[in-house]
């Protein structure tokens, strides 16, 4: 974080398909399974640096349902370096579920319950996936 003046305002979507799935991808820059999302543009809205987003890593269009949350992660654990992000994360729904990941951003994904999800991700997406299973049920 030495080099970094300022926090990092990223966006991260939770994907559902018709079946009440969630994408959940692997990433080089993740220790775990997490979700596709990046940093807001100069100029770009946070809707449209989402859908943005989402359509370069794993070739979905999505329908932005809504905000989840908005949080702090400093130095997370997870991350392969240090860094201060302020995650806005979204539940969104697939309007097709053909993914085709990048292979730079992302290299694997699943789709998988939200429930058993939450056994492979970082600590920030179980915050939002708490919030989905609990709306959920």
């Amino acid at each position: 974080m030495k080099n970094q003046k300022h926090p990092e305002p990223t966006v991260g979507a939770i994907i559902l398909n018709d079946k009440g799935e969630m994408l959940v991808v692997k990433s080089p820059k993740w220790k775990t399974y997490t979700i596709p999302g990046g940093h807001v543009d100069v100029g770009e809205t946070i809707e449209d640096a989402l859908r943005r987003e989402v359509r370069e890593e794993v070739g979905l269009d999505v329908d932005v349902i809504k905000m989840l949350n908005v949080h702090d992660a400093i130095r997370p654990r997870e991350f392969i370096s240090e860094k201060h992000f302020i995650f806005i994360d979204f539940l969104c729904r697939a309007k097709h579920t053909n993914v085709k990941v990048d292979k730079v951003e992302i290299t694997d994904f699943i789709w998988i319950k939200p429930e058993k999800a939450m056994e492979m991700v970082d600590g920030h997406t179980k915050k939002d996936l708490e919030i989905v299973i609990r709306e959920k049920g």
